[in-house]
């Protein structure tokens, strides 16, 4: 990072955790998306006893610049375990500065120690050029065969009335 004295750190307690909710929400609000995620289902998949996502803050001083929400993913085409980062966030102060490649980095160096992940995947949306120019940079391709599908809260719900 340019001109930035930054300290990455893994979400592992209630301050920390409320640092992200901030920032997920400056997220959401920048990409004009609903924020549905409240602070107690935020503890569980983060902080409880099995945490299905992990995240990492980049701070200056006492001031929250840039997060990152990820999971882990394995692909047997890939044969090997991913990470999928889920939600990647740059406060306006930080923009510019290498802080999103350097939280990318955190993620790949976490996630390779935690999980052993080979790979990194990621979403942007169609009409976020800088935010694909940014990733184009670093090395990121479109995945052209294949299309993303979503099944919702309904559709999951009726799958599990299924499996009986």
């Amino acid at each position: 990072m340019r001109d930035m004295t930054l300290t990455f750190r893994i979400v592992q307690c209630a301050d920390d955790l409320a640092r992200l909710d901030t920032a997920l929400r400056a997220l959401s609000a920048a990409i004009s998306e609903d924020y549905s995620t409240d602070r107690a289902t935020l503890t569980q998949a983060i902080l409880g006893p099995q945490p299905v996502a992990c995240a990492i803050l980049a701070l200056q001083d006492d001031q929250t610049r840039g997060a990152a929400l990820y999971s882990p993913v394995f692909s047997t085409v890939r044969g090997a375990a991913g990470v999928y980062v889920s939600d990647l966030w740059v406060s306006d102060a930080a923009r510019g500065q290498g802080l999103g490649a350097g939280l990318l980095a955190q993620v790949t160096r976490d996630s390779a120690q935690r999980w052993r992940a080979t790979w990194l995947r990621l979403a942007a949306y169609h009409h976020s050029n800088a935010a694909l120019r940014f990733y184009a940079r670093l090395g990121f391709t479109p995945v052209n065969d294949q299309q993303e599908l979503r099944l919702g809260a309904d559709g999951f719900a009726t799958l599990i009335e299924r499996a009986g």
